[in-house]
């Protein structure tokens, strides 16, 4: 059974089951601020549920690449939405800071867990 790593917590889930329905099954989410209510409950329309993603998951679909490629996503930044992710096996997943969790590059305050909306 794979293991998620979210923000110290270790959950567990079934193979193949999306990461955003395991987080909040868990009881964590994988959203900041405001957008915990605002959101697209999984149509990977809003982006809001964008995270970094290390171990073994699905390769992204085209609406998630669509998605990721339009502001305020880079499509080069790595992140995925955990709406459209698979996992696969164990996991390690970041959220970073911004309303939609888009800024990969402040590492220093993603750490902390940021949770104001931007």
């Amino acid at each position: 059974m794979p293991v998620i790593d979210y923000r110290g917590t270790e959950i567990e889930c079934e193979r193949g089951e999306v990461l955003r329905d395991a987080l909040l099954a868990a009881g964590e989410t994988p959203h900041n601020g405001g957008s915990k209510l605002l959101n697209c409950r999984g149509h990977a329309t809003c982006g809001t549920c964008a995270v970094s993603v290390e171990g073994e998951v699905s390769d992204p679909d085209s609406r998630e690449r669509r998605r990721l490629s339009a502001p305020p996503h880079d499509a080069d930044s790595g992140v995925r939405l955990a709406c459209q992710t698979r996992v696969l096996g164990d996991v390690t997943v970041t959220k970073h800071p911004g309303f939609w969790g888009q800024h990969v590059d402040d590492a220093e305050t993603a750490a902390g867990g940021d949770q104001s909306p931007e």
